[in-house]
């Protein structure tokens, strides 16, 4: 989870293998938990479906960035919103990029135990957010930019739908529409 480049909220001690489904649900449950702030929400990918607090882009539309180039522009208010979450989706992938590249521990396979490893993993995430705080414009931004690829990532487990959390996405997205068209 990225916010202004920072990660605010970490769940680590799954293996990568898990479906990401899974993940959310275990890091939605614990009794610290991930919370979503009231009027809030984060992007999901299109495998979830929208639920309270997670927004997941349009099934059926133009998706990635790269559908963009060459001048393609949004056809309908459903292109127009998943361009900008794909944009933000990219944001996110870029900060993961900017944590591997500073952390080179986390590019390796852990010798460590799985209690270290993962408090190892911890303080890679509270280091980059101590970094980004003090210093917002760090130069790795800009290498990391240049290396990573841009994900075109396949659909993941399932959220519960919402259709409320649907009528908010399409009044969204026909916000953005409009906006996007002057």
């Amino acid at each position: 989870m990225v916010q202004d480049g920072q990660f605010v909220y970490v769940l680590s001690g799954w293996e990568g293998s898990a479906a990401d489904s899974r993940v959310l649900q275990s890091a939605i449950l614990k009794p610290n938990g991930l919370k979503v702030p009231e009027g809030e929400y984060y992007l999901v990918d299109a495998g979830f479906t929208n639920d309270q607090g997670f927004l997941a882009p349009y099934r059926g539309q133009r998706y990635h960035l790269s559908e963009w180039r060459e001048g393609r522009y949004p056809t309908n208010l459903k292109e127009c919103f998943n361009m900008r979450h794909s944009s933000a989706r990219n944001v996110i992938e870029l900060c993961f990029g900017m944590l591997k590249k500073r952390c080179a521990i986390l590019r390796n396979p852990s010798f460590y135990p799985v209690r270290t490893h993962n408090r190892v993993i911890i303080a890679c995430y509270l280091l980059h957010n101590l970094i980004r705080q003090d210093n917002a414009l760090y130069p790795l931004e800009n290498e990391v930019d240049e290396d990573t690829q841009m994900v075109d990532g396949e659909p993941i487990g399932t959220v519960e739908t919402s259709n409320a959390w649907t009528a908010f996405c399409d009044r969204l997205a026909a916000d953005m529409f409009n906006e996007f068209r002057g």
